[in-house]
């Protein structure tokens, strides 16, 4: 999934140029919106049925219809949020989260903290078209269930009786004395990275009874306790499935060029140079 923010002030046209980009984007794969907002949700008016669900006592409300449906609830974050509609949608456009770091449309000078796909006083001044084709060379969004979803969709699922994954996640500490990681941060050698990646996939899948191999390593600052990297293999059996995914993390890690820096609560230091 594509993640494209869009900030500015209030009258640079925000929510026009999320309209305008929601419908090219229509035409190319299912397109979610999420808005900021600096109230609380009023789609669930005061005394409706699910208001008073939430009233008493539950974290989130669901109104379901045979036109649509909404739903509310309490402490969910941007990242829960696009987690979640990581693997059912190609495209979610944000509309005024400055601090997320997505690539994002600016309008007005505003302050932002992704990359700057494309500036603008106002809407007028950008150009849809060249903003997806920039949007589409950037790095999507990739979970482990949007990997599982793809799998799953692999024209050979059928002949599969297993999927079998892996998730490796940035722990806090070794051993308990160590001081506590804060956060990691993950660079590559572009092109290279994606050239071993498609060689170690192409070869895992020409063993019997594996289908799909796919795997994703995110890049840039991961903080302690988030994901980090994804194996994920189609096959007929377990066992070709595990054998798979544990040759694919393994492969992964040895011959794919991607640097680590580690930064704890005392140091900070990049670790292929204390090997």
């Amino acid at each position: 999934m594509y993640v494209l923010g869009i900030v500015g002030p209030s009258d640079a046209g925000k929510t026009r140029s999320v309209e305008r980009l929601a419908t090219r984007l229509a035409e190319r794969g299912r397109v979610a919106t999420v808005k900021h907002c600096t109230h609380a949700p009023d789609v669930d008016t005061a005394g409706t049925d699910t208001d008073r669900h939430r009233g008493a006592g539950a974290a989130t409300s669901y109104g379901l219809s045979d036109e649509g449906w909404f739903a509310t609830g309490d402490d969910r974050t941007l990242a829960e949020t696009l987690d979640e509609l990581a693997p059912a949608y190609d495209y979610a456009l944000l509309e005024g989260f400055h601090d997320a770091a997505v690539p994002q449309v600016v309008l007005g000078g505003h302050d932002h903290a992704g990359e700057a796909l494309a500036t603008g006083e106002d809407v007028d001044d950008v150009d849809g078209s060249a903003v997806i084709e920039a949007l589409e060379a950037t790095e999507p969004y990739v979970t482990l269930e949007s990997l599982v979803r793809e799998a799953k969709d692999s024209p050979r699922a059928d002949r599969a009786g297993a999927i079998a994954t892996f998730t490796g996640r940035v722990r806090a500490k070794d051993s308990a004395d160590d001081a506590p990681t804060e956060f990691l941060e993950f660079e590559t050698y572009e092109g290279v990275a994606e050239q071993r990646f498609a060689t170690i996939r192409e070869e895992l899948e020409a063993r019997e009874g594996v289908y799909e191999v796919l795997m994703h390593h995110r890049t840039g600052v991961i903080e302690s306790g988030a994901d980090i990297v994804f194996v994920v293999v189609l096959a007929g059996h377990r066992g070709e499935a595990f054998r798979t995914v544990e040759d694919g993390i393994d492969r992964l890690k040895d011959e794919v060029p991607i640097f680590k820096k580690e930064v704890t609560e005392d140091e900070q230091f990049w670790v292929h140079t204390r090997v």
